[in-house]
């Protein structure tokens, strides 16, 4: 017993690993994000770790994130599959140790049936007890497939840890823009309430010329036409805000307490700060979905090497010691004991190239895995590209869209001005009034992209992907090990 104790112990160390060594692949994007005229002038500062609290300043966003954290569904599911992935891996990994059963039981046996009289039907009755510990077919992994498994099955597990960050990225910046998308609807119903009243007033002041001989009936109807106009986007507005509470309390995960909602985009716009891009194209590296394409790239690695480890003898060992006695009394004396060692080999002579054909599968597997890494970082590289370009040229349109706003505003002062004292026509003062209600909405929209772009950069970025999930959430990345 003693020997085989030894050899159970020695034997996983012995064991040779089969795996491709695994070199992470060269980007392939360039090293530095693009320049031109729409991009900015970047330091050469590297990107920190940051939170969303360092981007998101208000704190009643940071509130509503926090409740999202802890209630969003789509967290529990993520941390559920984590769970999964942690039990998947402890699973595998328990294969490199040998299963020990025990056992205990009583067996009687009468062969006469009770049919015998006396003596003679006593003597056929006998009872015996034993127990017994043993290992079954326990593989010694002497070319290491089975920690080949171990290892794909520990990258599964970390892919799903990168896959929850993502998640959890995702729900961040959702929030961020459905907050943000609040704030302009409300804005916009703003302004479409203000037109409303000045359409009103409009309608009274051309109706009250026209009951004076003063103005036609075409001023009137053109002065209904913006009223109803106005009035119809008050009702869409007014829908647009009330559903816009409604996505923000599906992502939070409960209901969303009104204070914590913005009043205008211009009030929200100004709690969201620059994130530093840098100039180096590898902090993709940091964001999640590429972290889990790069553990799904390394679980193929070890897969390949569980395919080519099949290829060899499986050696497997059975093992069984124990007492046996037909008295209790004497069931740990004597000559009870007894033991058994049981090894085997199992090599497939012919399996007409299914073992090869295996190790070629795997291969093919890795190959669609690198290219999937490499495609992921190509779809980062390119949206971070986007969101750059976009940040490099929306402070110039949103200036030019406050002017215009601006100009429109006092065209329209005094276009009305001109009509009520009867020097211009209403045309003109409509014509005044639309240009000046599309400009306001104009800018809104022009805000609105202003600030979702500082969302999107936080996001194609990485975010805070290298911070845990929650307390019992993910793990920051490059774990040595599952707990």
């Amino acid at each position: 017993m003693r020997r085989l104790a030894l050899f159970l112990a020695l034997a996983p160390l012995g064991a040779c690993s089969m795996d491709p060594h695994y070199v992470r692949p060269e980007l392939p994007v360039p090293p530095s994000w693009p320049v031109g005229d729409a991009y900015l002038a970047r330091s050469e500062a590297a990107l920190p770790s940051i939170s969303y609290r360092d981007i998101f300043r208000d704190p009643r966003l940071q509130t509503l994130i926090e409740q999202a954290l802890v209630n969003n569904r789509d967290l529990r599911v993520a941390a559920a599959n984590i769970a999964s992935a942690r039990a998947q891996y402890h699973i595998q990994r328990a294969e490199l140790l040998p299963e020990v059963d025990a056992s205990a039981g009583y067996r009687f046996a009468d062969p006469g049936g009770g049919s015998g009289s006396g003596t003679t039907g006593a003597s056929r009755a006998n009872g015996s007890f034993s127990t017994d510990i043993g290992i079954n077919a326990f593989e010694i992994d002497l070319f290491g497939r089975v920690r080949s498994l171990s290892r794909a099955a520990q990258n599964r597990y970390f892919e799903t840890e990168a896959a929850a960050r993502a998640t959890r990225l995702t729900l961040v910046g959702d929030i961020g823009t459905a907050w943000l998308t609040y704030a302009s609807d409300r804005s916009l119903l703003k302004i479409a309430q203000d037109t409303a009243a000045s359409a009103e007033s409009s309608v009274k002041l051309t109706k009250a010329r026209l009951d004076g001989g003063i103005a036609p009936r075409t001023d009137l109807a053109q002065a209904q036409i913006v009223l109803t106009t106005a009035q119809s986007d008050l009702a869409q507005q007014t829908t647009a805000v009330a559903q816009d509470v409604n996505a923000l309390q599906l992502l939070v995960g409960a209901p969303i307490d009104p204070a914590l909602l913005p009043a205008s985009i211009d009030e929200a716009a100004k709690s969201f700060a620059d994130l530093p891009a840098g100039l180096d194209s590898g902090i993709l590296l940091r964001r999640p979905d590429v972290v889990q394409a790069e553990y799904e790239l390394r679980a193929a690695n070890a897969e390949i090497g569980a395919a080519r480890a099949a290829l060899f003898p499986r050696i497997s060992l059975t093992a069984l010691a124990g007492f046996a006695s037909g008295p209790l009394g004497s069931l740990f004396t004597g000559g009870a004991f007894n033991y058994s060692v049981a090894p085997s080999v199992n090599y497939p002579i012919f399996r007409a190239g299914a073992g090869k054909a295996g190790v070629r599968q795997s291969e093919a597997q890795r190959d669609a895995a690198l290219a999937t890494y490499e495609k992921t970082i190509q779809t980062a590289f390119r949206e971070v590209s986007d969101a750059l370009a976009r940040r490099g040229t929306i402070d110039a349109q949103t200036a030019a869209q406050r002017a215009l706003t601006a100009a429109a505003t006092d065209n329209y002062r005094l276009s009305d001005a001109r009509y009520r004292g009867g020097i211009d026509t209403f045309l003109q003062s409509l014509d005044a009034q639309r240009s000046l209600y599309s400009a306001q909405r104009s800018l809104i929209a022009t805000e609105l992209v202003a600030a979702s772009n500082r969302v999107t950069l936080y996001r194609v970025l990485g975010g805070d992907a290298t911070l845990d999930m929650t307390a019992s959430g993910p793990t920051p990345v490059g774990a040595a090990t599952p707990p």
